[in-house]
């Protein structure tokens, strides 16, 4: 595929960097980012998130009856990597998962109620797949989804729930056949998050940042919030999965990371000298920019793909392993090199 950018696209990302410079806030951005500094966690975030909606930037995929402009998905991977660079709120899985989900998979009601309020920007979500016993192996889940009348009585608990403090929608995996194999009896729900069934209990990382865990007791669910047919929901997870993965993983931060990192190298000393002259120095810096621009060509072959129309599932697994190994080889190379400069 072509990636040199069309003057329409130039023009696209010109605009939304200006765009980022009149919304300057630091309550909203964050030039250093962390791993969650793009969640829309707060009333200015959600404010930055509604503008974006102004500009008609949310949902630019979606079909017009929807309340999309039909626009190639490049806009949307383009605007997530300038938003990312600044570490600025991102449209995420609500444009993405729930939105992209609801509109090949979804009901009238499903798409009469969301697809709006994500476009205009005015509903946040929670995503419920990893339980105690089932991380890595989403498929393994057990939260107890039971027939009750016209809808489901849900009963378990979840793990990981990132956005679970602020979100207003939990979208939520359950398994509605015990004894259908595994991938095959999960089934997948929109659940309000004040609901009174749900309880959230905080679990802050190493980072000091907060995921939840949620319990979810006696809580009933309508049969209009059934997502797609019933017992298809890992097939829904995983391609959602594979489409959000280039989405919701943009390098733009990481690649200001390793340019934070160079112009650091280029100006510091060791015992009077220049770092950037030692090999040792000069072979990390080389890693890691080489590394980058491999990690830049497997995202453009899951954008390549999703562009296509095919779900890049091979593709966006490989990418998402390999980024996130390479965030971390990035800080291990900075700690030694940082260590190499003494105090």
């Amino acid at each position: 595929m072509e990636f040199e950018l069309s003057d329409e696209l130039k023009g696209f990302v010109a605009e939304v960097d200006q765009f980022i410079c009149d919304n300057w806030d630091p309550e909203v951005i964050d030039p250093m980012p962390e791993q969650l500094s793009q969640v829309v966690d707060t009333p200015p975030k959600r404010a930055f998130m509604r503008k974006l909606a102004e500009k008609g930037w949310l949902g630019m995929s979606w079909p017009k009856e929807y309340g999309g402009k039909e626009l190639s998905g490049m806009y949307e991977f383009l605007l997530t990597e300038r938003l990312a660079r600044v570490g600025a709120p991102q449209p995420g899985k609500g444009v993405g998962t729930i939105g992209k989900t609801i509109i090949r998979h979804g009901n009238a009601k499903l798409k009469e109620y969301f697809l709006p309020r994500i476009a205009r920007g005015e509903v946040e979500f929670a995503i419920g797949y990893s339980e105690p016993q089932a991380g890595s192996d989403a498929a393994a889940m057990n939260l107890k989804a039971t027939r009750d009348g016209n809808g489901w009585r849900l009963n378990g608990r979840k793990i990981w729930t990132t956005s679970g403090h602020f979100a207003d929608w939990y979208w939520v995996g359950a398994r509605t056949d015990p004894d259908a194999p595994k991938h095959k009896g999960i089934s997948l729900f929109l659940v309000e998050m004040r609901h009174p069934g749900i309880t959230l209990q905080a679990t802050w990382t190493i980072g000091d940042e907060r995921t939840n865990e949620v319990f979810i007791d006696d809580v009933w669910v309508g049969d209009d919030f059934v997502v797609g047919e019933l017992n298809r929901g890992w097939t829904y997870i995983c391609e959602a999965l594979d489409l959000e993965r280039f989405g919701m993983m943009p390098i733009g931060a990481m690649e200001m990371k390793v340019d934070t990192l160079c112009k650091w190298v280029m100006k510091a000393e060791r015992d009077g000298e220049p770092l950037r002259n030692q090999p040792q120095v000069r072979h990390a810096i080389a890693q890691v920019v080489t590394q980058l621009e491999v990690a830049r060509m497997m995202q453009r072959r899951v954008v390549s793909e999703a562009l296509k129309g095919r779900v890049p599932t091979v593709e966006s697994s490989m990418y998402k392993v390999y980024v996130n190994e390479l965030d971390q080889r990035i800080a291990n190379h900075a700690m030694e090199l940082m260590a190499l400069r003494g105090s």
